[in-house]
């Protein structure tokens, strides 16, 4: 299928759509600071952009079914099973807890932020921005342009493919070496794998499970659980095109799961510092991610299969 390039200014009309694999269209609707993402005419997901947040993100998420993905915790507070903790685990997002020292993870006065510019020419099934790192002064530290393309799947399910390209726009630029990172999701708490609510399982790629996945090396990662009478999970990929394939993972027994290639002292037991990543001035690197929201266990859903499949992809 050929994708068609529009102009950014299209964004502002009321839909885009583009038709997907299996038939299920993806349609794109901007409201202010937020673009809407449907599929098959029901909710996906929204791309939230404002100037009021830390960070882009994407919420809420709905999987197979209509199932809600993701936590509600903090764009809500009053959902039943959730916990309050770490404020910054906004459902998905991209950013990290070091860059040039600054923590861009975090929220506070002292934490960076990263702020939508502009939109960018896109398909019509994906969302394109260029966006700034900014340090607690409003120092450009560095600047990215990220693409999020939306896309369904085989028996209900759905997909995010994400790509983010770093560029030291203004002066070299280290990713240093922390496991507060990078490209993370804070699942719905019944994927957790504890708690009063959890009902949650987690296996990587090399056939590790539980908590024991979290700073492993593996090329995908699948959580799974009982959400709302059904069997749902979410799984997320490597690209193996991106620096340091397999990554290593940030992924919690708590909800938390984030594909993490910097921090090589903290998951690898390496020297302080051996995981940072320099990015010369005027130079770029290009990570890409991918999130899938299935039905069934790991077997059931065929993630290697899906993985493999979107692996293959330019």
């Amino acid at each position: 299928m050929i994708w068609h390039r529009i102009p950014s200014a299209l964004l502002l009309a009321p839909m885009l759509s583009a038709g997907a694999p299996d038939g299920g269209k993806v349609e794109l609707a901007r409201h202010g600071s937020t673009v809407e993402v449907t599929v098959g005419g029901e909710p996906f997901t929204t791309y939230h952009f404002g100037k009021d947040r830390a960070k882009p993100v994407l919420y809420p998420i709905a999987g197979p079914g209509g199932r809600r993905m993701v936590r509600d915790f903090p764009f809500k507070e009053d959902s039943p099973g959730e916990a309050h903790d770490h404020p910054h685990h906004e459902s998905l997002w991209y950013t990290h807890g070091d860059v040039n020292g600054i923590s861009f993870w975090h929220l506070g006065d002292r934490t960076g932020k990263i702020r939508h510019r502009k939109f960018l020419e896109s398909a019509t099934d994906e969302i394109a921005t260029e966006n700034d790192w900014l340090g607690p002064d409003g120092s450009t530290q560095c600047s990215d342009v990220t693409r999020i393309k939306f896309f369904a799947l085989p028996g209900g399910g759905r997909g995010i493919d994400y790509r983010v390209t770093l560029r030291a726009s203004n002066g070299d630029v280290t990713f240093g070496d922390t496991k507060e990172g990078s490209m993370g999701i804070r699942t719905h708490p019944a994927l957790r794998l504890k708690g009063d609510v959890a009902t949650g399982k987690a296996v990587n790629a090399g056939g590790t499970r539980g908590k024991a996945v979290w700073g492993k090396p593996a090329e995908w990662l699948y959580y799974w659980g009982e959400v709302d009478g059904g069997t749902v999970g979410v799984g997320i990929f490597d690209h193996p095109n991106n620096p340091r394939h397999p990554t290593t993972w940030h992924a919690r027994d708590y909800g938390l799961v984030a594909a993490n290639p910097f921090g090589h002292s903290h998951f690898l037991k390496a020297k302080k510092g051996a995981g940072d990543l320099l990015i010369k001035d005027g130079e770029s690197v290009t990570f890409r991610y991918a999130f899938v929201f299935l039905s069934g266990d790991p077997e059931t859903a065929k993630v290697a299969e899906a993985y493999k499949a979107w692996s293959a992809r330019r």
